[in-house]
């Protein structure tokens, strides 16, 4: 809890590696991942460090990876998906990994020679085809309707003139246009006959299955043909020589038929061994992985180190929380024992000035409520952390926009859903980022779930329809009373307070709307007041922990007196009305608004007073917030003035509590303009604040109205009818109302709801003591690299 409520204290180290024993030390550091390294050659060239013909091997590792892992895919054979971490290996055992390059010559050659064997095997099957459609043009033409003697005297004439054919294969969706080409080019002295071949053959450029068409073409003339054959380049045609006999064709077909079954047979030896050497290669790819991205890593921490004078030792400088210390130093030594080095690395702790990272360790739980923090800004280095109050405080005013116990209880079981299934692969290693949003915060969901539900047992809704749970303190004789029937079930009590829970009698009462939109309007300032005034008390944590106690005094208490004298005076007068006025005494209750106002214009005199001696209470409060805003804007300037002319007097520095606080030359005009600035957003804040907390009441009643229109709308229509129909008609309206409460009231509601929550929190809560201007610490750890594959390779 500590250290979710404020970064850890985190120290500048040196280490201090020998040569021999350098690349464990940092292999160790990677695997438990507890420092943050420092590039101490950051004038130096990428490609002119030591250690760039490493890194330049490694990336022709991943290289070949990338190029092995898509041909596992193309293979359709599975990857593993294992959980071992294997560690980097030694240089001196790199030799092993780098039989990758002989199998990456391997299986380009068998890769190359299956590609070869497929095209092969591609056009003898197409010209199969062409020879076998083809005939079926010449046993067409003799069909014609002609006399024997004119067809013999026409066919040995056209044979004679023409004797020159051009077949092939043409892509289906082609075939319309090269027959115009055809057409318009050779002035119709071509003659063109084709068909469709029945099964899909593949492609050979794009390996996609695709309809082909058979063509023959007749021509006379060699100038002709040049055209045809030009023609048939441009549009792609695969041709094919044409026999001149029926022999000729007969002993062509039988040779094709024979070489087709030569060529299944050595393409599916091919393919078998092809298949068998990825299955080998897949079973250690995920090790050949890690290992690769592991080895660059190092790699590349050992170029950010300097050496020594000697040029014997590596000098690393890291960020370290200074909890882990005692760890470092046991993993150089470790580190140092298994290279048999003869001088052990050891770890140097120095002074430095520059700011620190900030270091926040959370867990599964916390890490969705941190990360909300950490959208609006990182915190700076040991400053108060809002993600421990955020825990409780985000889903409670969500709830307060969100309450309805039906809707809480389906998101809080959506959530548990995920919570018990959260090491499940499958919902865990997802490419789809609104279901890894909505994962990752599986945690905030339950809670907000959990707090609808509570809250909706406040405002007695489920579903738009009220329970009766808690039982009513109505009285049934009050409605024949004339005098107080209109004021609603609490005029029977005349000194009882508001109810913590909205009865279901509320709904019967003809005022209900004009109570819930007074009760949840005053409720949201309120919890708004008590937000802010919570903010500016944890101001104080930051002052005292970075030892300016003056900042209590100078800033914190004209800004808590500022906001409690005005509004904090506020809420007392509305908790001072409920708890006095009953409902018999409506009528003449004073208006808190008009008290408001008036307190401002000084006429307490102008409207009847809620109690007595308020109009002198109200001048001394306002007075007293008035002098607050003149302090809190010159105190802190001229108090750093006066303390950094006195040092010139009384030394450069003063001893306090054992510590030496230096003070520091500072310019008046710049810290003046901030504290300016400081109090005028402060001031014009309180106020816009206050009236931003209202949505969280009209986020509530255009919740509950929503979902009450959506119940009259769609499930009312199915319960009118009647018994014999209504039931049969109730099952589609019934699957209509569910699918309109998950995606309008469930998804875009709470959506809705939870952007307002989160804007509370940033600008009107954090704002009052976070600054979240620090740099995250980012240790060297190879958790934090992917161990997984896409579709293309490696990432």
């Amino acid at each position: 809890m500590n250290s979710l409520l404020r970064s850890e204290e985190m120290c500048l180290a040196q280490l201090f590696l020998q040569s021999g024993s350098a690349y464990d030390c940092i292999s160790e550091l990677g695997e438990l991942g507890l420092v943050e390294f420092r590039d101490l050659n950051p004038t130096v060239n990428a490609f002119q460090r030591k250690h760039v013909n490493e890194i330049k091997k490694c990336e022709e590792m991943e290289r070949i990876l990338s190029y092995l892992l898509r041909e596992i895919k193309k293979a359709d054979i599975s990857l593993p998906e294992e959980d071992v971490n294997p560690v980097a290996p030694l240089p001196k055992h790199v030799i092993a990994i780098m039989q990758l390059q002989r199998l990456e010559v391997e299986l380009g050659e068998v890769t190359r020679n299956k590609e070869k064997l497929q095209k092969n095997l591609l056009e003898l099957t197409e010209y199969t085809h062409m020879l076998r459609i083809s005939r079926n043009f010449v046993q067409r033409s003799t069909e014609v309707k002609l006399t024997h003697e004119l067809f013999k005297l026409y066919l040995n004439i056209i044979l004679f003139i023409l004797h020159s054919f051009i077949s092939g294969l043409i892509h289906r969706v082609k075939i319309e246009a090269f027959e115009r080409m055809l057409w318009r080019v050779c002035k119709g002295y071509t003659i063109l006959s084709y068909a469709e071949v029945e099964e899909y053959l593949d492609d050979p450029d794009t390996g996609e299955p695709t309809k082909s068409v058979v063509f023959l073409i007749s021509y006379w003339g060699d100038q002709i043909g040049q055209k045809v054959k030009k023609i048939c380049d441009c549009y792609h045609c695969h041709l094919y020589p044409y026999p001149s006999n029926n022999e000729e064709r007969n002993d062509v077909v039988e040779g094709l038929r024979t070489r087709i079954q030569d060529l299944h047979t050595v393409l599916h030896r091919t393919e078998e061994y092809l298949k068998q050497v990825l299955v080998r290669a897949s079973e250690s790819v995920y090790t050949w992985v890690v290992q690769i991205k592991k080895m660059k890593a190092i790699y590349y921490i050992l170029n950010q180190c300097s050496l020594d004078v000697t040029n014997k030792c590596l000098i690393a400088e890291v960020w370290c929380p200074v909890s882990d210390l005692p760890a470092l130093r046991r993993a150089l030594e470790e580190s140092s024992r298994k290279s048999a080095a003869t001088v052990p690395s050891f770890v140097n702790r120095i002074p430095t000035s520059d700011t620190p990272p900030t270091l926040i360790r959370t867990n599964k739980f916390t890490s969705g409520f941190q990360n909300i923090v950490d959208a609006y800004g990182v915190c700076s280095y040991r400053e108060v952390n809002p993600s421990p109050f955020t825990i409780i405080t985000f889903p409670f005013l969500f709830a307060v926009m969100f309450g309805d116990l039906g809707h809480g209880v389906i998101m809080a079981l959506f959530a548990f859903w995920m919570v018990f299934y959260e090491n499940d692969r499958k919902l865990k290693n997802t490419r789809n980022e609104i279901w890894n949003t909505f994962f990752e915060g599986r945690y905030m969901i339950l809670m907000m779930g959990l707090f609808s539900v509570y809250t909706g047992l406040i405002y007695n809704d489920c579903f738009s329809k009220s329970l009766n749970i808690f039982g009513s303190k109505w009285n049934v004789s009050a409605m024949f009373d004339a005098k107080y029937c209109t004021y609603g079930f609490n005029n029977y009590y005349p000194r009882l307070p508001v109810n913590a829970f909205v009865l279901q009698i509320w709904n019967l009462a003809t005022n209900r709307l004009t109570f819930l939109n007074s009760y949840k309007m005053k409720m949201s300032v309120i919890i708004g007041v008590i937000h802010m005034t919570f903010g500016v008390v944890l101001s104080t944590f930051n002052h005292i922990h970075f030892r300016k106690t003056y900042n209590l005094y100078l800033v914190f208490l004209p800004e808590l007196l500022f906001l409690l004298c005005l509004f904090g005076y506020l809420v007392f007068m509305i908790v001072y009305k409920w708890l006095v006025f009953s409902a018999k005494d409506s009528r003449h209750a004073p208006s808190i608004l008009i008290n408001f106002i008036n307190m401002f214009l000084m006429q307490g005199d102008a409207v009847e007073p809620l109690y007595a001696g308020q109009n002198g209470l109200q001048v001394f409060l306002l007075l007293v917030a008035v002098l607050s805003v003149p302090v809190l804007l010159l105190g802190k300037p001229l108090y750093l003035y006066w303390l950094q002319k006195g040092s010139h007097r009384i030394g450069a520095y003063r001893v306090r509590n054992g510590y030496t606080l230096f003070i520091e030359v500072f310019n008046f005009a710049d810290e003046f303009l901030h504290q300016a600035i400081h109090t005028i957003e402060y001031c014009l804040g309180c106020i816009s604040n206050t009236a931003s907390y209202l949505r969280l009441w009209a986020l509530s009643l255009a919740h509950a109205q929503l979902s009450e229109v959506l119940w009259a709308m769609v499930m009312r229509v199915g319960l009118k009818m009647d018994t014999s129909l209504g039931v049969v008609f109730l099952v589609p309206v019934f699957g209509l109302f569910a699918v309109l409460t998950v995606s309008i009231l469930l998804v875009m509601e709470g959506l809705s709801a939870f952007l307002h929550a989160l804007r509370l929190h940033w600008v009107e809560f954090q704002n009052k003591f976070y600054s979240g201007s620090g740099v995250k610490l980012v240790p060297f750890s190879f958790s934090q690299m992917p161990s997984s594959f896409d579709k293309d390779g490696l990432i």
